[in-house]
């Protein structure tokens, strides 16, 4: 008898966390685009992607992802519990709350219709007379689904074969009149598709977040609620908005065409000496650190007497060797040097992830006001190894108030902030060019690879 009741108990049910715990792997989903992938040599390149790859840390597994230009196929995955979470910046709205649950949201965005510069602007729904296409299953459809109550004539067109950011490029190639697409993404495309513009804002402060299974298993839920209090407690989200944010906001169209011309036309001349002359850096970074301080004109001189590709002070050009300022390869070998001292100077507690921007800033204010900067974070209950602290302090040292009590004195920190902002959106935007020419166009052959279904393990 006691066999027959040990018998037919039933087994205890297994959690959806044990279950990951079990098999050690932690399984995301993600829609393929510059902001959300993982590129080849497995580093996480996205806010989403560096989230999980700590997340999958957090929870002692490994991280595995499965990648979709299809989102609704995602979304089967994830139900068939062939996906954990789908973390790929999805924005929540309440046709999918009752569909999934979210974790908690970690940045706000607005939902916004986009054509193409030199076309008429549509500012309302009613002026929208071209093509409109949106991804499918995407949360474009849901808000256009609901504007159409109040405007019966509002028509749109839904693809599965093209991301947000494919969408944008068919826009430039006025393949399409005119999509809806979120404002961190347009903002992103802008600095290699200057004249992708703004129409008008359907939605505001959509949050993000990632997204699970909607069911009565909490446990895995609950570990979500944990890991992003940590992040947020530790600081480490305010790190990862700044760091793909937090410089993207401004948007100027006559330095943007600019500075695409000059890809084009005088960085082929140079690239190789940014290459040659990189060291630790990329050389991505040197070259827009370069066109920063002299738009890449070996002859560029300013009132302060600096000179050159890379606008060296005279004692600074005879610190790193250089003979001739106007030299492209002696100035920039300088730079990268001068550059290069400057890293291996900084405290090592400033993260990997942050010391080039400390740097950028130390190579226009000087050494000794970054110092001041920092030791007035301290003192005002700051974190002066986080970037996103500090250029918010360093404006402060054009305020006497704040400057008297520092040993460098008055800075033009606001400078040095706006500085190192306008070199970051030059590096991704060098980057954002690498990658599209490294990509095929969106067509049929491209949708159908980055629609198979593709599990890529990151270690």
């Amino acid at each position: 008898m006691v066999l027959t009741i040990v018998g037919c108990t039933p087994p205890i049910s297994q959690t959806h966390l044990s279950k990951i715990q079990q098999d050690k792997v932690l399984v995301i989903g993600t829609s393929y685009s510059p902001s959300t992938y993982f590129n080849g040599n497995d580093k996480a390149n996205g806010i989403d992607s560096e989230l999980a790859k700590q997340f999958a840390k957090y929870l002692g597994v490994e991280l595995q992802i499965v990648s979709n230009s299809d989102l609704s196929q995602l979304f089967s995955q994830m139900n068939e519990g062939k996906i954990d979470i789908i973390a790929s910046g999805l924005t929540v709205n309440d046709i999918r709350l009752n569909k999934m649950r979210f974790g908690p949201p970690y940045y706000k965005i607005s939902q916004q219709i986009v054509y193409k510069q030199g076309k008429k602007r549509p500012r309302k729904l009613t002026d929208l007379t071209g093509n409109l296409t949106v991804s499918n299953a995407s949360t474009h459809v849901d808000i256009l689904s609901e504007l159409k109550l109040e405007n019966p004539d509002l028509k749109w067109e839904t693809t599965k074969k093209y991301n947000l950011d494919e969408l944008l490029k068919l826009v430039i190639d006025e393949k399409i009149d005119y999509t809806l697409t979120d404002s961190n993404v347009l903002a992103r495309n802008r600095r290699i598709y200057p004249d992708l513009s703004l129409a008008f804002t359907v939605s505001r402060d959509d949050s993000l977040a990632w997204a699970l299974a909607k069911d009565e298993d909490d446990s895995l839920y609950s570990e979500i609620i944990s890991f992003f209090g940590e992040q947020q407690a530790n600081g480490t989200l305010a790190q990862l908005e700044e760091k793909y944010f937090g410089h993207v906001q401004r948007f100027d169209y006559v330095d943007t065409r600019a500075f695409l011309n000059a890809i084009d036309s005088k960085l082929p001349t140079y690239q190789m000496l940014f290459e040659l002359n990189s060291d630790q850096l990329k050389w991505e970074q040197l070259a827009a650190l370069s066109y920063q301080e002299s738009h890449w004109n070996p002859r560029a001189k300013s009132p302060t007497g600096v000179r050159g590709m890379m606008m060296l002070t005279l004692p600074t050009a005879k610190q790193m060797g250089v003979k001739s300022r106007l030299n492209p390869e002696e100035s920039i070998k300088g730079g990268a040097k001068y550059l290069t001292q400057i890293l291996r100077r900084l405290p090592e507690s400033i993260p990997s992830s942050q010391r080039f921007w400390f740097a950028l800033a130390s190579y226009n204010v000087g050494y000794g006001h970054l110092m001041d900067a920092r030791k007035l974070a301290v003192s005002m209950e700051k974190n002066p190894d986080n970037w996103s602290h500090i250029k918010v302090i360093l404006p402060l040292l054009e305020k006497k108030k704040y400057y008297r009590k520092t040993r460098h004195g008055f800075a033009r920190g606001r400078e040095a902030v706006h500085y190192v902002d306008s070199i970051r959106r030059y590096y991704d935007t060098l980057i954002a060019k690498n990658l599209t020419s490294k990509l095929a166009p969106p067509d049929l052959e491209f949708a159908a690879r980055v629609d198979s279904l593709a599990i890529t393990p990151l270690k």
